[in-house]
């Protein structure tokens, strides 16, 4: 018989409802007749058992939201009879035992990646161009439509012109311009861009922190060089990005151009020289070929947005297994968006493997939370209409699917925002729940792959960083095939376990890893966001 309802732990007093529910239904769950008094959508959750106001709702073991009036059993939870309350925590109260998976099936397996000077090894191979400031965005998209444009063999302006020169002088056409025939393409190289609106204004604070940001990318494995373009008179001073460029790599390799606007006079002789220079890198940088890799050489972000009742029963869990999988084989696995951890403290402060992380945690979340009440606002704000239209009601119930995604493993380190990932496990990263931003973060945290969970669909993307769209239920998958990659829709069916489909996952992040692209490296989607602290969820 098709199952109705599920409670995700023992200890829940409401289920989720696996399929949409009539009124009046008889339901036979656990061994106790469930009566829904109104009709249920799917993903929603319904109460086991009677409640009074400022009675707790529990789910996933936790607590998630108290009873803001009477409840019948059988009644849906909504926004209107349910607020958000999470447990207060403290410090760690317990020691943590982990019972790692058995990754004998992955001990041996490889990917084929681009291996770096500094040990870590590439998915991708990127040449980057960035600003560090906005004034310089312009010329960025000037570069942006030369550089793709060109090699796309589309159509041509004077700066196509000069790189095509340079192209045929390279293949030997002994041509300086032509307007037609085949673009040569680069077998081993991408080139992407990135435009942003800091550097300047604002407090010094924000161009500090994007400068380690922007370190972090270029430090990414999966970036070969990078292109960068100052003004000259802004914030964000080329001292501060090569001091925090210096911090996460001090024994850099990787050939880092910077040019300076107001040092270089025009625009025409600037963009000239940067095409012809940065030309000459890339190629270099072509040259450089995949080769196996172990797993343990993974950084996997961990995100999810467009979240929905089913994303952490189904999507989540699978992401947690894969990093449990990961972390057993030293590799590693970043979970970030902060908001989306709040009623889960106690247990991943456990997890913490010592005092010092556990107390690091709690600060970064109390710090970020105050910011927020400081704004005006809270973390009880975070939940998005899709997210409460598909039956995430509060704060604390999102956190709890959320937290799903950073499985069972100890946490090994604690990062603040910017801070680079270098040690194995699983590591906590402060971070908004925006999902652009989160992304952005993680892969200047040294993220190599980014699993992204949805339940309503998203097509976000990163610039250097592949991004894998996990779907938590069929319908989407179904619906929105161009940006899906993985369906996890058997779990609710009952049809595969959630260990069995995070070996299907597993497998395809091999694939990505090893070249094949994913749904939004397909649609090109290269989302960059930096996260002004204090302003945003």
């Amino acid at each position: 018989m098709e199952k109705k309802l599920i409670k995700v732990h023992h200890s829940d007093n409401v289920a989720v409802a696996l399929k949409n529910l009539s009124a009046g239904d008889s339901i036979t769950f656990e061994g106790e007749n469930v009566i829904p008094t109104t009709n249920v959508k799917a993903k929603h959750k319904i109460a086991l058992q009677a409640f009074n106001p400022g009675d707790r709702i529990i789910m996933y073991g936790v607590l998630v939201g108290s009873a803001g009036q009477n409840i019948e059993k059988g009644e849906v939870i909504t926004t209107e009879n349910v607020k958000h309350q999470s447990e207060k925590v403290s410090r760690k109260t317990a020691t943590y035992n982990w019972e790692a998976p058995d990754v004998k099936k992955w001990e041996n397996k490889t990917f084929s990646g681009y291996h770096r000077k500094d040990g870590q090894v590439g998915t991708r191979n990127v040449w980057l161009f960035f600003p560090l400031v906005f004034c310089e965005n312009r010329n960025i998209e000037v570069l942006k439509e030369v550089f793709e444009k060109e090699l796309l063999n589309e159509d041509i302006n004077k700066h196509r012109l000069l790189l095509r020169s340079l192209i045929n002088k390279k293949e030997g056409a002994g041509q300086e311009e032509t307007t037609s025939g085949q673009v040569p393409v680069f077998n081993n190289v991408e080139v992407k861009f990135i435009t942003h609106q800091g550097g300047c204004g604002g407090i010094r604070q924000d161009s500090e922190t994007l400068a380690r940001l922007l370190a972090g990318y270029v430090n990414n494995p999966n970036v070969a060089g990078a292109t960068v373009l100052s003004l000259g008179c802004q914030n964000l001073q080329i001292k501060i990005f090569k001091d925090a460029l210096n911090e996460v790599s001090p024994d850099n390799e990787k050939p880092i151009l910077i040019y300076e606007q107001q040092q270089m006079g025009t625009i025409e002789n600037m963009l000239n020289t940067i095409i012809e220079e940065s030309f000459e890198e890339i190629k270099k940088a072509n040259k450089v070929v995949r080769k196996p890799a172990p797993l343990s050489k993974l950084k996997i972000g961990l995100e999810c947005g467009g979240s929905d009742g089913f994303s952490g029963i189904s999507a989540n869990p699978t992401l947690g297994h894969v990093s449990d999988i990961l972390a057993a084989l030293k590799g590693t696995a970043i979970l970030s968006e902060f908001p989306e951890l709040c009623g889960v403290e106690q247990e991943l402060v456990n997890r913490c493997i010592d005092d010092s992380q556990a107390e690091r945690f709690l600060k970064l979340m109390k710090d970020f939370e105050k910011s927020v009440v400081d704004a005006g606002s809270g973390f009880d704000m975070n939940p998005s209409p899709g997210n409460i239209k598909d039956g995430l009601i509060t704060d604390a119930m999102k956190s709890a699917g959320a937290a799903k995604k950073g499985g069972t493993s100890p946490i090994t380190d604690v990062l603040d925002y910017t801070e680079y990932a270098t040690k194995p496990g699983l590591n906590l990263l402060c971070t908004p729940g925006n999902d652009v931003e989160s992304t952005t973060a993680m892969a200047g945290s040294g993220a190599n792959i980014i699993l992204f969970t949805t339940g309503l669909g998203t097509p976000t993307g990163n610039p250097i960083t592949p991004v894998i769209k996990v779907a938590s239920n069929s319908e989407l998958a179904s619906k929105m095939p161009d940006i899906i990659d993985i369906d996890t829709g058997a779990i609710i069916r009952g049809e595969k376990t959630i260990e069995e489909m995070a070996g299907i996952l597993l497998e395809y992040i091999i694939e990505i890893a090893s070249g094949k692209k994913s749904k939004a490296m397909a649609l090109n989607q290269n989302d960059f966001i930096p996260w002004k602290r204090g302003v945003s969820l």
